[in-house]
């Protein structure tokens, strides 16, 4: 009796490990989810054709007039929530292309680009990406730079396997000056790994979860601007950057 009463309360013991352990995974994987703006920007208009598919959305002018541009988002970001910023970009006549992670994790398709690439031939194309995304993004493209014209970073920076010190890719590395949730030592160092040449923007007022639109961020600081004109200087930056793209 007294060894099926242990064994019944390893079970329960191990029950309630199991239980608990699955809903800290859930709570950790629950994805930032668009707000309502990102929402409206996903519906065609203003001379934007917006579909999606299992693995990127796409914002495509009727007249491309520039560079494709590939944005992995950030970690635990839902892809839709970078609709307004894309249809903004889509606008000056760049088609944009959101790509959809597994897990809403750039780590876990850190080729996502690819498949972007090789259905649209006749495009050339800059890739980058927000937090995470940046990360993952600047791996692809330090394996891949004959691929890209150039690599943007949001709230972000490569690391040692995503270099392209060597490459001579442009890039651009757009900051905001309230950012609560980037490393800043890795940041720093993250700097080591750019080429010469890098174009560094500070967005004044502007703080990590503001490069989407999916609401406020754990750990964050506080934007002294609205996100509207977070993603308008954002936007501005990045077009100027693809201006002088050679």
């Amino acid at each position: 009796m007294k060894g099926k009463i242990t064994k019944r309360r390893v079970f329960v013991i191990l029950l309630i490990i199991f239980v608990a352990a699955g809903l800290l995974l859930w709570r950790y994987l629950t994805p930032y989810a668009p707000e309502q703006s990102a929402e409206t920007a996903l519906i065609s208009g203003g001379g934007i054709s917006v579909e999606q598919n299992d693995n990127w959305i796409s914002f495509e002018p009727g007249l491309a007039t520039g560079p494709g541009v590939i944005l992995y988002p950030g970690g635990l970001v839902e892809a839709e929530a970078y609709s307004p910023l894309a249809k903004t970009i889509a606008m000056a006549g760049h088609p944009v292309y959101i790509a959809k992670m597994p897990l809403n994790l750039a780590v876990t398709k850190g080729d996502a680009a690819e498949e972007i690439i090789r259905v649209h031939p006749k495009l050339t194309f800059v890739l980058g990406g927000h937090s995470l995304g940046g990360v993952m993004a600047s791996r692809y493209a330090a394996e891949h730079p004959r691929q890209l014209k150039g690599v943007f970073f949001l709230a972000s920076y490569p690391d040692e396997k995503g270099s392209l010190k060597d490459t001579t890719l442009s890039v651009l590395s757009i900051l905001g000056t309230e950012d609560g949730v980037i490393n800043r030592t890795s940041y720093r160092k993250g700097r080591s790994y750019l080429p010469d040449n890098t174009i560094y923007y500070s967005v004044e007022g502007g703080n990590h979860a503001q490069f989407g639109s999916y609401g406020k961020q754990k750990g964050d600081g506080e934007a002294t601007i609205t996100e509207e004109e977070q993603q308008g200087r954002t936007v501005r930056a990045l077009l100027d950057w693809l201006s002088n793209l050679g």
